[in-house]
C-alpha cells in the first residue's frame, strides 16, 4: 500500500473526525472539513503548498463560519429553566401556605414536592408557574391573573 498525499489527507480528517467524536468539540468537524479539501486538492493533482493552502484557507473559514453563525443565534435558556429540558416549566399548580422560609410542600404529578418562591415580592397562597427546577425542588412564581 503506497502511503500517497491523497491518503495521509484522508487520515488526518479520520483522525480529526474520531477526536471530535471522543470530545464533542464541533470545531475539530471543521478542520476536518478542511483536511477534506486537501484530500481533494491533492486528488486533483495540485502540489504540497496547493494542498496545504487549500485546507487551512477552508478550514479556516469553516471554523470562523462556524464561530460567527453561534455568535448570532440567540442562547437557550439554562437547564433549570428550559422547557425543551424539562417538561414541568410552564405549568401551574395550587400552594395552599408557605412557611416563613419562601417554601411549601404541594401535591404535583402525584407525589409531595417543596416548592421555593423565585418570583419577585413575598409569596402568597393561590395559583403558581414552575420557573425552573433546582435538584428535588420546583422553583415557581405567581400565576398571571387574568
Amino acid at each position: 500500500m503506497e502511503w500517497n498525499a491523497p491518503m495521509l489527507w484522508w487520515l488526518a480528517t479520520g483522525g480529526l473526525v474520531a477526536a471530535e467524536l471522543a470530545t464533542g468539540t464541533f470545531y475539530l468537524l471543521m478542520l476536518a472539513l478542511g483536511c477534506a479539501a486537501g484530500a481533494l486538492a491533492a486528488h486533483a493533482g495540485l502540489g504540497s503548498t496547493g494542498q496545504v493552502a487549500t485546507a487551512a484557507l477552508l478550514g479556516v473559514a469553516f471554523t470562523a463560519g462556524w464561530h460567527f453563525k453561534r455568535a448570532r443565534s440567540p442562547r437557550s435558556a439554562p437547564a433549570e429553566s428550559n422547557h425543551d429540558v424539562n417538561i414541568d416549566i410552564g405549568e401551574t399548580l395550587h400552594v395552599q401556605s408557605w412557611a416563613e422560609d419562601g417554601s411549601a410542600r404541594v401535591p404535583y404529578r402525584g407525589a409531595a414536592w417543596t416548592v421555593r418562591f423565585a418570583g419577585p415580592g413575598t409569596p402568597a397562597p393561590g395559583e403558581h408557574v414552575i420557573v425552573g427546577v433546582q435538584g428535588n425542588h420546583l422553583r415557581v412564581a405567581a400565576a398571571a391573573r387574568h
